[in-house]
């Protein structure tokens, strides 16, 4: 028997995006590591799937988990906002096997300078092919922005992890540990609001629930990019912070000092055990899509720091399914977050 697809939305998320539970469902799905074996031919067919499941045209017989799996795919693996495919190494879904590489060996090799070196430049490389891939579209980087921004966070993070381990060098080993993770967090600090400095001189576009635009607003951009360096840093803390604990006592033990040549593999599989809870988690500690307390026929972008309100004001005025139905007194207002909107 088919299954009547005449009232599914493929576009509706499947998880209560209000809560920080069902974003981190959501982003559980769209960060799956597994997404990027997928072969080309299969993308391509959810992408197929995705836009007749939009027209309307889905062919007869196809089930909606057959449609599910291919939303999955097509939020793995393209552009939210082009719907062009991105290249692998910059796909959220790559955050996971790509990071858990380089903080594994940022994470070993941070006693001598050249490594520290080498490592941080792989680092902000992999970052800023990261912050590209999933630019706003809205918003076009050019390309000499995006070699200034390369250029500031590399020297950001390697300034910071020279200079933090020449000050640590009388400091007890854990503490030389930490340092790489400090000059993570430096370099996201500059990294992401540079390259996507555009939108804080032109600001992002501001849409009503029917996505119709009604301004644009540099304070909500302003807002948009400090919560991703936040999520940016949360996601690399526990594992940069905790796991050079977690070395400093097993290398005290008498089997780990006879294969020291596997201290680097062990701390790559543990990086990646904590980012595969990470990445999602910090993907959704905010909402992505906000709504904004208005007026009527006046939209108060300045007061957009009350976004953080908005869920728990609708949840109350509408009791759970209904929160997404308009209230009087307020309207929704959708504010692209750039790389983690949650498609």
């Amino acid at each position: 028997m088919e299954a009547d697809l005449s009232g599914f939305n493929i576009d509706a998320p499947r998880w209560d995006q209000c809560t920080f539970l069902g974003r981190v469902k959501h982003f559980f799905n769209v960060t799956d590591p597994r997404t990027v074996l997928v072969p080309e031919r299969e993308l391509d067919w959810a992408k197929v799937m995705v836009e007749k499941s939009r027209m309307g045209t889905v062919p007869p017989g196809t089930r909606v988990e057959q449609l599910l799996y291919a939303k999955k795919l097509y939020d793995s693996a393209f552009h939210p906002d082009t719907g062009d495919k991105m290249n692998v190494i910059g796909r959220m879904s790559f955050q996971v096997p790509g990071g858990m590489i380089i903080t594994g060996f940022m994470l070993q090799f941070y006693r001598t300078i050249p490594a520290v070196v080498f490592w941080q430049w792989v680092n902000q490389s992999f970052n800023a092919l990261v912050n590209y891939t999933n630019r706003n579209a809205a918003s076009p980087t050019s390309v000499r922005q995006m070699a200034v921004s390369y250029v500031t966070a590399t020297t950001a993070a390697v300034a910071t992890a020279v200079g933090m381990n020449t000050l640590t060098k009388r400091a007890p080993p854990l503490v030389g540990r930490w340092v790489p993770f400090a000059a993570v967090a430096a370099a996201n600090c500059v990294n992401i609001p540079m390259m996507r400095q555009q939108e804080l001189i032109q600001g992002i576009c501001v849409k009503d629930r029917n996505h119709n635009e009604i301004g644009h607003s540099r304070r909500a951009a302003a807002i948009g990019i400090t919560q991703v360096v936040i999520s940016r840093i949360t996601m690399a803390a526990p594992g940069m912070i905790l796991l050079p604990v977690i070395m400093e006592r097993l290398e005290k033990l008498h089997c780990m000092k006879r294969i020291q040549v596997l201290h680097a593999p062990l701390q790559v599989l543990l990086s990646g055990c904590f980012l595969i809870f990470m990445v999602p988690v910090a993907c959704g500690l905010f909402p992505q899509k906000w709504y904004q307390l208005f007026i009527p026929h006046l939209v108060l972008l300045s007061t957009l720091s009350l976004v953080s309100l908005t869920c728990l004001v609708s949840r109350r005025r509408e009791g759970g399914a209904g929160r997404e139905a308009s209230v009087q007194g307020q309207a929704p207002v959708s504010l692209n977050a750039g790389p983690l909107d949650p498609r």
